[in-house]
């Protein structure tokens, strides 16, 4: 087909997932012609860091998630800046917005999610931002930069990307409303009771917190700018700017109408397989195995995007690979609160076990079936959350010593074992006297 460059693997995203392809295809095929597509200009950064830049003004060259050379040293052509227009599954074509045409042999979609943006009166005002690229990042520096005086702002969205935003504006001496529609700010991720810590430390900083209403509008002034916000009880706040923080979706505008099996996401097999022979999904946009729940779910987080990505990579380059499954995960320390959640937050009903405990400023909990971990909340005092979290992926039986794993003494000395033996690699016939380590390695993990 003339005008159209013909690429072996193509990835259309620049993120974690993208990168954990490309990686992987590299591992197994070192000479296959491979191109990245992305609709931002910049090579791949870590998107947990643009509130970094908004605080501190911390360069790119500070947010890279892979050094300057990455994509020549892989071998990689890149399309950034230009959008997908259009996807031929049929014809193995993609239609970029600024006219070019690839064609493809194994198709990732890396594609993440949208920030959503409820229809409401005044959401196109100037002053009105979402919190999710670089690009957002950098027009609310710019907006900042151009204004006098006290700035006043309310972020819509108590979740990860609404705090995270507002850790950032502070720092930058805005005062900042944030309006929650739950009961409580970090709802997706944190149960009451950890929320309340972190909302403490919020209202300590300064931040009025709303939560159980919404805004109802965006309140403009003779000028065409933000000047406030009503609220769905009628009560009206007045501010300068607003962010829209409400959360992400999957972007499945791409794979519309296309035979491509979706619910909120894109249904991936084991092997990130989509429904179509030679396209894989994953990421934000895919909706993967959760080990936790057993069943395909959108899981938004860094590692697991990371994990899918060599996956589905390592499937494109023809070496069989399974995708062990993921599960929400966070770790984070907002307002000096640090705090890791990971799997399931709250019980549904009461054949679930809780193992909490609870001293000043610290909480524990355990969440627990079938003498496994089904989930964990750790807040104030978080050093031995890296072990809980293996024991859960791991799907240890816990019933023995479940009680220990709230206890400030708790450790791999603490497990049986067989169980602490089988983690350190140590032969049974090695002297019992061996001690093993305590301290879990910590990954530093945000929800998207």
């Amino acid at each position: 087909m003339a005008g159209v460059e013909k690429i072996k693997y193509l990835i259309i995203g620049n993120s974690a997932g993208g990168i954990g392809a490309a990686e992987a295809i590299r591992e197994v095929d070192r000479v296959g012609t491979m191109a990245i597509v992305s609709d931002e200009p910049y090579p791949t950064y870590s998107r947990p860091l643009i509130s970094e830049h908004l605080a501190e003004g911390r360069p790119l060259e500070r947010m890279l998630y892979r050094p300057d050379d990455f994509y020549e040293k892989h071998k990689i052509k890149t399309v950034f800046g230009d959008k997908v227009k259009r996807i031929d599954f049929s014809g193995r074509t993609v239609e970029l917005a600024g006219g070019r045409n690839i064609s493809w042999q194994k198709l990732l979609l890396a594609t993440g999610g949208s920030p959503i943006v409820p229809d409401m009166k005044g959401k196109e005002l100037k002053g009105v931002f979402t919190f999710t690229t670089l690009d957002d990042a950098k027009d609310i520096d710019s907006f900042l930069k151009q204004r006098q005086g006290k700035m006043r702002a309310v972020v819509i969205g108590g979740g990860l990307i609404g705090v995270s935003a507002t850790e950032a504006l502070l720092k930058r001496g805005v005062e900042v409303s944030i309006v929650e529609m739950k009961d409580w700010v970090l709802n997706t991720i944190l149960d009451e009771e950890a929320a309340a810590l972190e909302a403490r430390a919020l209202v300590k900083a300064g931040v009025d917190i709303i939560t159980g209403h919404t805004v109802a509008g965006i309140n403009s002034s003779l000028l065409g700018e933000v000047n406030g916000v009503s609220l769905d009880d009628g009560r009206k706040l007045a501010c300068d700017m607003v962010v829209i923080a409400i959360g992400v979706t999957p972007r499945l505008d791409l794979v519309a109408d296309n035979g491509v099996r979706t619910n909120r996401g894109i249904i991936v097999d084991r092997r990130m397989a989509t429904s179509i022979a030679d396209v894989y999904a994953c990421g934000d946009v895919a909706e993967a195995y959760d080990f936790v729940y057993g069943e395909n779910r959108v899981t938004p987080v860094w590692p697991n995007a990371y994990v899918g990505g060599r996956t589905a990579g390592l499937n494109m380059a023809g070496k069989k690979a399974e995708y062990e499954g993921g599960t929400a995960m966070n770790a984070l320390k907002y307002f000096g609160v640090n705090i890791v959640s990971a799997g399931m937050v709250n019980v549904p009903d009461d054949s679930y076990e809780v193992i909490n405990r609870r001293d000043d400023g610290i909480y524990k909990k355990v969440i627990i079936k079938g003498g496994k971990i089904l989930g964990m909340v750790f807040a104030g005092d978080i050093e031995k959350a890296g072990i809980i979290y293996n024991l859960m992926k791991d799907g240890v039986k816990v019933g023995a010593f479940k009680e220990t794993l709230v206890s400030d003494d708790f450790g791999l000395a603490s497990l049986p074992e067989k169980i602490w033996r089988a983690r350190l690699e140590i032969p049974a016939s090695e002297e019992a006297s061996v001690v093993p380590p305590v301290e879990p390695i910590e990954e530093e993990v945000v929800d998207e």
